[in-house]
């Protein structure tokens, strides 16, 4: 006879490995449209399959296997609704899993196919599967690019608050948001503090969605986006110069060159910004829902894209350590209920 605790922890473990089956099911039904028609009343399966060209019977086993992981209800006439979980997958609700669905579904869900040969190697898998790298890919695939760009926003919208409630930009009347994308943080930082002027710097592929967005906020007199490369150069003589998600899009390496990059254009009393998330990061004590758990997934998920010597999430004292080979030094950190962290640099002293 099985112990209780063996058998509980046996069915947790096969609840962890069909994990991307649950993944795969909501990709999917995000790719067909589910959530979109169901966005207003209830539907059927045979109502929803005749106006996505799905099979009935298939669609409602899927919808009634998403009922239990409450992604979607169903009442006893047969009809199905979405639940407030569910609505995240929406395009227009604020903090959208939508564009998240649709890369899993597509290159990115398929490069994780391929993470054994990343762990036997230290390849990318990524690099692999597509024969380049992820951005040189993106800039290839503009329509991909807008997907992934609006994946990024989305994600970040769901962190403004709490960087703007931890953070203070007042004192900076010039700043560059380095690998800045469509420009969201920055607009969003401009509206916050009325005093600063703002430069959004990324790929040449990149920069026409930020100059869409900020034409949209009505910032063209306080913000532009330009494109380079921000391992050789970016604008000089900013306060302060943004890195948000960017490091840990690369190895160490590439990681310090690009640190050099800002700490060479940065004036003696400005300051490097980097935010990203920490895998060491501790919730308070007490908190009955244990460490953070994102860090560690997205670890490996940018083990899956870049490889074993490529893009990581690293911990605090690693972060230092990189900011101290490029002529840097931590002067606040500042962990963030999520897990992220804000390190705020200057020029070194030592």
């Amino acid at each position: 006879m099985l112990d209780e605790t063996l058998r509980e922890n046996a069915a947790r473990m096969r609840m962890l490995l069909y994990g991307q089956l649950v993944s795969k099911t909501l990709c999917t039904a995000v790719r067909l449209g589910v959530p979109e028609a169901l966005a207003g009343d209830r539907r059927t399966a045979g109502e929803l399959a005749a106006e996505l060209a799905a099979h009935p019977q298939a669609l409602r086993r899927l919808l009634r296997a998403l009922v239990p992981f409450d992604v979607f209800t169903e009442d006893s006439d047969g009809t199905f609704g979405l639940t407030p979980l569910g609505r995240t997958l929406l395009a227009g609700t604020p903090g959208t899993a939508r564009p998240t669905a649709l890369l899993l579904a597509g290159e990115v869900g398929r490069t994780w196919s391929g993470l054994e040969d990343t762990l036997r190697t230290g390849r990318s898998a990524f690099r692999r599967l597509h024969g380049t790298d992820l951005f040189d890919y993106l800039e290839q695939q503009p329509e991909r690019r807008e997907v992934f760009d609006t994946s990024q926003e989305a994600g970040l919208r769901m962190e403004l608050d709490e960087i703007f409630q931890s953070i203070t930009f007042h004192g900076y009347p010039r700043i560059v948001d380095v690998g800045g994308g469509n420009g969201h943080l920055m607009c969003e930082l401009l509206h916050r503090t009325p005093g600063s002027t703002g430069v959004v710097l990324d790929l040449h592929g990149t920069v026409p969605l930020a100059e869409k967005r900020i034409i949209e906020e009505g910032l063209t007199d306080r913000c532009t986006a330009v494109a380079g490369d921000f391992f050789t150069r970016v604008t000089p003589g900013a306060d302060l110069y943004i890195l948000s998600h960017v490091l840990h899009d690369w190895g160490d390496e590439q990681a310090v060159a690009i640190l050099r990059t800002c700490a060479t254009a940065l004036p003696e009393h400005g300051r490097v910004m980097v935010i990203d998330l920490v895998t060491d990061a501790s919730r308070p004590p007490g908190d009955p829902r244990g460490p953070h758990r994102l860090p560690a997934l997205m670890d490996l998920y940018m083990l899956s894209l870049f490889g074993a010597a490529g893009g990581q999430e690293r911990t605090g004292a690693e972060f230092a350590a990189l900011l101290g080979r490029a002529g840097l030094e931590p002067e606040e950190t500042t962990v963030l209920p999520s897990g992220m962290a804000v390190i705020t640099a200057r020029k070194s002293t030592r």
